[in-house]
């Protein structure tokens, strides 16, 4: 039987990145589309508490492919995906994307695409977040295709443990050819912001933040390393958060 695959994302039903991940993913299994109906990237593992959640089915994708769009964020349609949409149904995989943006790093933690996955995860799901390093609405998905078959066929094949999830970084096409893939850690790097102060017509200030990414980790083994030498970057993630180290150093203190 062929696997049954959901598919979500950040950038909403629209964007072209999941409309390659769909084609793509249909030449493994069956595949459902369950997506934003607007842009939600940032929105990190946000979910929808205060307001209703509404799912309108879509054609989006022809008619051979189940397609919802969702009010609600990334995290949101992967939970109404597998409880209601596709309730008392195995999912043999999820896969999130493809982003438009690099989800590589620290912007792991910001990402819609990824929170999507590790809701995934969370429910015991093997899950993948695809990422493409090219913010570009109509940007060239074409160099993704090979690897992402083989990394999906290795994830069913092999199973991923229960809150753990891939973070899959593509460099931008380019004339070069990709150099393969590295599996590596995440890269120690932060964000510099900075914000531009405007005035409204009625001459309040509101900002815009903008802001770049320093990669402070002197590693080289990261998945920004690997991206910068044109190697697809895969990070494993889980979203267990404690530091074990410090834990056991903590348990001495006297409180």
């Amino acid at each position: 039987m062929k696997p049954l695959i959901l598919i979500a994302n950040d950038d909403s039903i629209y964007s072209k990145g999941i409309r390659v991940l769909t084609e793509i993913m249909s030449e493994m299994g069956e595949v459902v589309v369950v997506a934003p109906d607007t842009h939600q990237s940032g929105m990190g593992h946000a979910i929808t508490l205060g307001e209703p959640l509404r799912v309108e089915k879509t054609n989006n994708f022809g008619d051979h492919i189940q397609s919802y769009k969702c009010s609600g964020t990334p995290a949101d349609c992967v939970k109404i995906g597998k409880h209601q949409i596709l309730k008392g149904r195995k999912i043999d995989l999820v896969v999130s994307g493809i982003n438009h943006g690099s989800n590589a790093s620290i912007a792991v933690l910001y990402s819609g695409t990824m929170s999507a996955a590790i809701e995934a995860a969370m429910e015991g799901i093997p899950a993948i977040g695809f990422s493409l390093c090219d913010f570009a609405s109509d940007a060239d998905f074409s160099h993704c295709h090979d690897y992402i078959i083989k990394i999906c066929q290795q994830v069913l094949v092999h199973g991923l443990p229960k809150g753990l999830t891939l973070n899959v970084n593509f460099p931008a096409h380019s004339s070069m050819p990709l150099q393969g893939v590295k599996v590596v850690k995440q890269a120690n790097a932060i964000f510099r912001e900075r914000f531009e102060e405007r005035k409204d017509p009625y001459g309040k200030p509101y900002y815009w933040m903008d802001g770049d990414l320093h990669n402070e980790d002197l590693n080289n083994n990261t998945d920004l390393d690997a991206l910068a030498e044109n190697y697809v970057s895969i990070v494993p993630v889980k979203y267990d958060l404690t530091d074990y180290d410090e834990l056991q150093q903590m348990q001495s203190w006297d409180l």
